[in-house]
């Protein structure tokens, strides 16, 4: 099957859903497909700043994977003082998509975020002829649709009239349906994977064990969104009850400044190290240098990061929100805090140092889940399921599901979203 996977962020773009992306074009080409990546990318100072930007260096893509790397021009307006322009960047996608068609005829189109690149594979569809998949990730149920009605429409076309959405888990989908009015039977849940080979316990070490003093670990992106800023004051909290611990800091993102100075305060610069971007082949020796796994997010679309740490054979801590309880079961496999909450997330840390027993039952059991419900082969081959039910019930001419967002019933674009001064925290 010819797979065209489009996708808003791919390496050097240091994101969770990079991650994704590799390990799901891996598994594709494993599994015999034959697939084309199309990626947006940020290639200005700005966007670099943010995530790591550029063009996606080849050796980053897996063998058999063709690579078309797409500035994301109308975003980085930005940069010269202008609203962002997703619509310039969904024209551009939705081309260059048309454009691989013509000179070799796709099978599926399978977009990763509803918004931009799955309104523009589903426009891309509309004049093709060809299915589309569209995986809708954290942003695009969480942000997407709640700053104005230029993308509140953009993203209900997508939702409505994609022939096939993907999402990570129930409590994410149920958010999403009751968000915008769509009905939760258009979802087909698709958990999380990590790629269980490269994220394992460092050898010779049983799941829970503690270094002295522990080390705490955050690896992730760095935004107050994800309550990093919560564990800096739980931590505070910690030491000034006389507590000796270490934490480690490791990522990038929109708050990475306002982070590192938080740390270099006298109350936390003796017990913080912040690391800065980390690479994806480098994160197994940075989850091997902590002892338990903290992430304090205020929601999710499904956490990779938490799925990498229980492969690690970490305990986790983290927040009783949407998009972590599907992997998370208080008491069962980690332990939960409510969000925005840093005394209560003290306390989860404290317990989990505390009770040997507890921290190592926990790690053993997330590490056994980790291998037999949300490894790569799993969540790939269910992908692939999807592609064959999408094509076997496609339509053999093109279908017009609705207006292009740049039709005539589409609302005027509001240049006023928050959205258009910071694209990339969308």
């Amino acid at each position: 099957m010819r797979v065209c996977f489009v996708s808003r962020r791919y390496w050097p773009a240091v994101s969770g859903m990079s991650a994704y992306a590799e390990n799901l074009l891996r598994s594709l080409t494993a599994a015999g497909h034959e697939v084309t990546l199309v990626s947006q990318y940020r290639g200005d100072r700005r966007g670099r700043a943010v995530y790591g930007g550029g063009p996606p260096p080849p050796e980053r893509v897996p063998d058999g994977v063709r690579l078309v790397a797409l500035e994301s021009l109308g975003e980085q307006a930005v940069g010269e003082g202008r609203p962002a322009d997703f619509e310039a960047d969904v024209a551009a996608l939705r081309d260059t998509i048309t454009g691989l068609h013509a000179r070799a005829p796709l099978d599926v189109l399978h977009a990763q975020y509803g918004y931009p690149p799955g309104l523009a594979a589903l426009e891309a569809s509309d004049l093709l002829g060809v299915p589309a998949v569209v995986s809708i990730q954290g942003g695009d149920g969480h942000w997407v649709g709640t700053c104005c009605a230029t993308h509140r429409a953009a993203i209900r076309r997508v939702l409505r009239d994609t022939p096939a959405l993907l999402i990570g888990s129930p409590s994410f989908k149920a958010e999403v349906a009751a968000r915008h009015r769509v009905p939760a039977e258009r979802f087909t849940v698709v958990p999380g994977a990590t790629d269980t080979d490269r994220f394992r316990p460092a050898p010779g070490r049983e799941p829970g064990a503690l270094g002295d003093p522990p080390v705490l670990l955050y690896h992730g992106r760095i935004d107050a969104r994800k309550g990093v800023l919560d564990l800096l004051e739980a931590v505070r909290m910690l030491r000034e009850g006389g507590r000796r611990l270490r934490l480690l800091v490791s990522g990038t993102g929109p708050d990475l400044d306002r982070l590192t100075r938080r740390a270099r305060r006298p109350d936390l610069s003796d017990a913080v190290e912040v690391l800065g971007p980390t690479g994806y082949h480098d994160a197994p020796a940075v989850y091997r240098r902590g002892d338990v796994f903290v992430s304090p997010t205020w929601a999710e679309g499904f956490s990779n990061t938490i799925l990498e740490a229980m492969a690690s054979g970490l305990p986790v801590v983290s927040t009783d929100v949407v998009g972590v309880v599907d992997c998370v079961r208080d008491g069962v496999n980690g332990l939960l805090v409510p969000p925005h909450a840093p005394h209560a997330l003290a306390g989860a840390v404290a317990r989990m140092l505390d009770d040997a027993p507890l921290r190592h039952r926990l790690a053993r059991t997330a590490l056994a889940q980790v291998l037999d419900e949300w490894s790569w082969p799993v969540a790939a081959a269910r992908i692939g399921a999807v592609y064959e039910e999408v094509c076997a019930q496609w339509p053999t001419t093109s279908t017009s599901r609705g207006a292009p967002a740049d039709g005539p019933t589409a609302p005027a674009v509001d240049l006023s979203c928050r959205f258009r001064r910071e694209p990339h925290l969308l």
